[in-house]
């Protein structure tokens, strides 16, 4: 044993010592494959950590293994599967390593291996898989003698690999008999049998067994290695895996393990001297057989939206020129109709025309069923998607549309059209999609779900043993937001992307931690024990754990797509999905079309239905009125709570600073507070700019011919077309090379490298006669867009919807809070905040009552005037949904009985509704039966009594007397509030503690306003947001709430790491710090050129901020309360 890991320790330095061609000649097999010697092997069964729970490498390590070991060809046969193909293609391709493509499937005592050997073999296997997943549930796949076999006859190589586990060594005939049951379902001609021999004690019995059945059975012999992991030191991790599938402990787990590591990718040399040479040679014989690559795939567009006696081609223009008279009823303008002219002819050069076709088909099917929808992203900068496919409000008359930014010819990549639908009905569109195109030609586009850090720790502490009290301790130490603030490496086109980016010294730390917990709770855990469960959890984060389903990416095709990839069943009922994910489908060029769900959609049509109802006028978005001053006004002063995309604290604390006016303003705010806007500097430039404008005084451009790209941002490049825009002007790149720098530095993908650029802009803009200030200056905002950056025109889409919804805010404010509530869960603010933000502001919120409430929130008369408001308000009173623990169904019953007639008392109420005593007590928790029975703890004795009688008495009366209690406490009353609907509209749980935190100096919101900056305040409140944006280099921000408003701390990193514990662990916190306030930036004197300043009104919007020194956990004041409903949402 010892001499054979030494011999393969040893194979890299002896590979040079081979013998020479001279010496060997060369099969035909072996000049094929451009591989020397007698050592060539070529391992046909292999899985990576895409057979899920299973293997312990990645497609791309085996590949690149495979190549430095010299193995003339790697099979990636993953266990039904072929969900790391893309990525074994990629390495392949970047190694030049022959790659077939394959699968393992287990019947009986049996594995059978498939290898794709041409196209139609490609396509058979796919539908194959497709067929053995559909007859099973998520993850799961049936093969048995009723699955169609005989897909695998064409096109495929097979081969079969009896089990060890299962058969007896010896017994031949009985293996004989195994292999023959199944040997008639495969032609002769493409069937082999695979010999897999791994240091067992009776390898020897094994060889010669089955090289006795191969010889009875006609059936050649190769060699194979079933390997799961490219190199032994991954054996740990494998054990790992298997004991978290199977549910148990490694120690627990026994045979279930593999005995020994060589189901590694093993040295050649190591290979020879375990197998027969013509077992080896023979993988080379089938090796070259299978010639199937990936770049093969064709994919064609669907077909049934071209209308009857039309072209394609023809029908795009004449739904674009139908369209776009529709939109301008005056006559189409000249820059536009130019506009279309161009597009439609880049369209028709790239053959795309069925791309739109499909959108338009699919946009259209929803508005004909009155769903609401709006496109996203790059689409909004094609005059086509705004005449033909309606999908974008952005008018190309008096914009900057960058069309380059949409599609280009050096692209060669098909367009991304993303269409946001009501999140309520978007199953309507989809399963209309299926319902059109077919279940064989239509999937949702799968995600690789895979560990993080956190569940990695727990998943392998409870493989390794480790007393759950230290993994639930570690775990919890590992929070939410990357402990990794920026990451340190440059971009780079060999970096692969990894979801969770960690600090390099994360097992160290994590280790310390770790001895630091096992000390202080005196668990007895030795230190290799730790290490290793560290180091394990490090090689496991980032694996994958299964496959997802795309929030909604359609692959669409005109062909069966089952024969381009495998589908499976999806979780969700009635969907199914694909088996690769959306990166995947841009490297083999599928097309994808996103469906997708948009929360604030819902809320839109809801609240533009519910104000038809009292106000009489039905209107659609585009109806809202627009520029309204009032709710311009609302937005300088941050009161933004519950809007879209200008909610957050990055966006409240810029808001009156960049004092948005106008609507262009908004669109600019949307897309300003970004990482990439941030890392690059632009954000005070901007600012400043704005305030020379204010001021009046000339625009700064470095040049003339750039106001075209700058001017609408006051000379700051903001948006991803501007960066394009100047890279075409000032550095003299054509559309499709800026496009190319714009993709650059899409930094989600970590493939960018936008450094590779900066020769070509900084000299092309010098060679313009730029300064080299200027061009470095602008590059070095280049490269702030590696952080995210959005496209202008995707900023507009989504400035659209958040002017509507603040619009809604300031004019109807209930309506507002009612269909806000109603498109719960979605935003930054829970359900509590949204009712307390909404009473602030003067809206009556009525409680849950079953003789009042409906399943969803509704409006409830009589109007009463609200201060600031023109219109007089109904309130809202809260829906059956809010109540803890009690079903729809039961809430829907309670809705149709009380509207047939009231109800009487809490038994009439049980026994029409048909409600069992948890509906009941469910409904006394929330106070819902106050109407009919009192105080809650009367609610709580009458529900208790509604038990369920014999069928003998269930119409008899009871005469019993009625028992009378006291009623709750204020504080107990509020915390059932908070324990059965996540809110109250008692007092607000500090108002209970206020005197007690004023004796401690603690300041409410209100009386922090009155503060002077840099004042020295001490402030206490519950915790409703944290968030630690990764470009916010280590600073925390939290929010607090007490009963009069939210207060904004801001954490530096330096104090963040004193007072990590209590700022991360408290839901009640106090803090000391030093009060600011941040208003629009002022110019220097010498700026204004000698005019007269404007200065700012005293009563200017600001934004108000309290900066931590100290921090303190004061849960425990909170006492019960601590367990109910007062939780945090945490963002990055």
């Amino acid at each position: 044993m010892a001499e054979l890991i030494m011999t393969e320790l040893l194979a890299p330095a002896l590979l040079p010592s081979e013998p020479s061609p001279a010496a060997t000649p060369e099969s035909p097999q072996t000049q094929a494959m451009g591989r020397r010697g007698p050592l060539v092997y070529a391992e046909l069964h292999c899985l990576s950590h895409f057979s899920f729970m299973r293997g312990a490498s990645s497609p791309a390590e085996l590949v690149h293994r495979a190549k430095s070991l010299g193995y003339a060809a790697l099979a990636l046969t993953d266990e039904c599967s072929v969900a790391g193909a893309v990525r074994a293609f990629e390495a392949a391709r970047d190694c030049d390593l022959h790659l077939i493509y394959g699968s393992e499937f287990v019947w009986g005592a049996l594995k059978i291996v498939a290898l794709a050997r041409d196209l139609l073999g490609w396509g058979n296997l796919c539908e194959f898989i497709t067929v053995a997943r559909s007859r099973a549930g998520k993850g799961a796949y049936v093969v048995d003698d009723n699955s169609p076999w005989h897909l695998l006859r064409q096109g495929c190589e097979c081969l079969l690999l009896p089990q060890r586990s299962q058969l007896n060594a010896s017994d031949w005939i009985a293996i004989s008999a195994c292999l023959k049951s199944v040997s008639g379902y495969f032609n002769a001609e493409n069937l082999c049998l695979g010999m897999e021999l791994h240091l067992a004690p009776d390898d020897s019995l094994w060889l010669q067994s089955l090289q006795q059945v191969g010889t009875d059975l006609g059936l050649p012999l190769l060699a194979c290695g079933d390997v799961h992991m490219h190199a032994r030191s991954r054996k740990p991790l494998q054990d790992v895996v298997a004991a978290v599938r199977l549910g148990r402990t490694v120690a627990e787990c026994g045979f279930a393990l593999q005995p020994n590591a060589e189901r590694h990718l093993r040295s050649r040399l190591r290979l020879a001297s375990l197998y027969p040479r013509a077992m080896l040679e023979a993988t080379l014989e089938l090796a070259g057989r299978c010639s199937f690559s990936l770049d093969e795939i064709r994919y064609h567009y669907p077909q049934e939206s071209v209308l009857p006696g039309m072209t394609a081609t023809q029908t795009l223009a004449w739904l674009t020129w139908e369209g776009a008279a529709g939109r301008y009823p005056q006559g189409i303008p000249e820059d536009v109709h130019t506009q279309l002219l161009k597009e439609l002819a880049l369209i028709a050069d790239q053959k795309y025309e069925m791309y739109f076709l499909t959108v338009h088909d699919i946009v259209r099917y929803a508005r004909c069923i009155g769903i609401l929808c709006q496109g996203r992203g790059s689409a909004a900068n094609s005059a086509v998607c705004y005449c033909c496919l309606g999908i974008t409000a952005v008018d190309p008359k008096g914009n900057h549309l960058l069309f380059e930014r949409f599609i280009s010819k050096e692209r060669k990549e098909p367009p991304d059209v993303d269409v946001d639908f009501e999140h309520e009905r978007r199953e309507e569109v989809i399963q209309y999609i299926y319902d059109k195109y077919g279940r064989d030609r239509a999937a949702l586009t799968a995600v690789v779900s895979c560990w993080r850090s956190r569940s990695a720790l727990r998943d392998v502490g409870k493989a390794l043993g480790l007393p759950a009290g230290l993994i639930d301790a570690l775990a919890k130490g590992q929070y939410w937001f990357s402990e990794h603030a920026q990451a340190e490496a440059e971009d780079s086109a060999e970096e692969e992307h990894a979801p969770e980016v960690l600090p390099e010294d994360w097992v160290e730390r994590k280790l310390k931690e770790a001895q630091v917990l096992a000390q202080e709770k005196d668990w007895v855990v030795g230190a290799h024990q730790l290490r290793l469960w560290i180091e394990l959890a490090w090689q496991l984060k980032d694996c994958p754990r299964h496959l997802s389903q795309h929030v909604g990416g359609f692959v669409l095709t005109e062909g069966k797509l089952t024969r381009l990839v495998p589908v499976e069943p999806a979780t969700m009922d009635k969907r199914s999905i694909i088996q690769w994910d959306k990166d995947d489908l841009d490297i083999v060029g599928l097309l994808k079309v996103d469906v997708l769900a948009l929360g604030m959609l819902t809320m839109l049509r809801n609240a533009l239905n519910e104000r038809a109802r009292w106000r009489g006028e039905l209107w659609e978005l585009h109806q809202i009125p627009q520029e309204d001053p009032a709710t311009y006004a609302m937005i300088c002063r941050a009161d933004t709570v519950g809007t879209f995309q200008i909610e957050s604290r990055a966006q409240m604390s810029m808001l009156p600073r960049l004092l948005p006016r106008t609507f262009y303003d908004l669109v600019v705010e949307v897309a300003i507070v970004r990482p990439g806007p941030i890392q690059g500097g632009m954000i005070h430039p901007y600012l400043l700019a704005r305030e020379r404008a204010r001021q009046k005084l000339p625009l700064k451009l470095e040049k003339p011919e750039l106001e075209d790209a700058l001017k609408r941002t006051l000379g700051v490049p903001i948006f991803q077309e501007q960066v394009m825009q100047i890279a075409i002007v000032a550095a003299g790149f054509s559309p499709g090379r800026a496009d190319e720098l714009r993709r650059s530095m899409a930094a989600w993908k970590r493939k960018g490298g936008v450094h590779r650029f900066r020769d070509e802009v900084v000299g092309g803009m010098l060679a313009k006669g730029y300064s080299p200030e200027f061009a470095n200056a602008i590059f070095a905002q280049m490269l702030g867009f590696g952080e995210y950056g959005f496209p202008e025109s995707h900023a507009y889409s989504f400035a659209l919807l958040a002017y509507a919804s603040a619009w809604l805010k300031r004019h109807e404010p209930a309506i507002f809070l009612q269909a806000l509530l109603n498109a719960q869960p979605m935003g930054f603010y829970s359900p509590s905040q949204l009712v307390q933000d909404a009473r602030r502001h003067g809206v009556r919120v009525l409680p849950v009552d079953v003789c009042h409430s409906h399943w969803l929130c509704t409006l409830e008369a009589p109007l009463q005037a609200i201060r600031g408001v023109v219109q007089p308000q109904p309130a809202v009173r809260l829906g059956l949904n809010r109540v803890a623990r009690l079903g729809k169904a039961a809430a829907l019953r309670i809705e149709e009985q009380a509207a047939q007639c009231p109800w009487a008392d809490v038994a009439d109420l049980a026994i029409r509704a048909r409600l069992d005593r948890a509906d009941m007590e469910a409904l006394a928790a929330a106070d819902a039966l106050r109407s009919l029975a009192g105080h809650r703890r009367q609610q709580m004795w009458d529900a208790a009594a509604q038990t369920a009688l014999p069928p003998i008495f269930a119409q008899a009366p009871i005469h019993e007397p009625q028992l009378a209690l006291p009623p709750a406490k204020e504080g107990e009353e509020i915390m059932f509030d908070y324990a059965a609907t996540g809110l109250s509209l008692r007092r607000h749980p500090l108002a209970l503690l206020r005197t007690k935190l004023a004796l401690h100096g603690l300041k409410t919101a209100v009386e922090l306003r009155q503060m002077l900056p840099g004042q020295k305040v001490r402030a206490c409140g519950i915790v409703t947001v944290r968030q630690r944006p990764p470009t916010a280099k280590g600073t925390l921000f939290i929010t607090l709430e007490d009963e009069t408003g939210v207060i904004n701390l801001v954490v530096w990193a330096q104090t963040f790491a004193r007072w990590q514990a209590p700022l991360l662990a408290s839901r009640l916190l106090a803090v000391e710090g030093v009060w600011q306030t941040s208003t629009a930036p002022q110019l220097n004197a010498e700026e204004y050129e000698g005019k007269h300043a404007h200065t700012q009104s005293d009563q200017a919007p600001a934004a108000h901020h309290l900066v931590v020194l100290r921090a303190r956990d004061m849960t425990r004041w909170l006492g019960r309360f601590a367990q109910v409903g007062l939780s945090s949402r945490d963002f990055h």
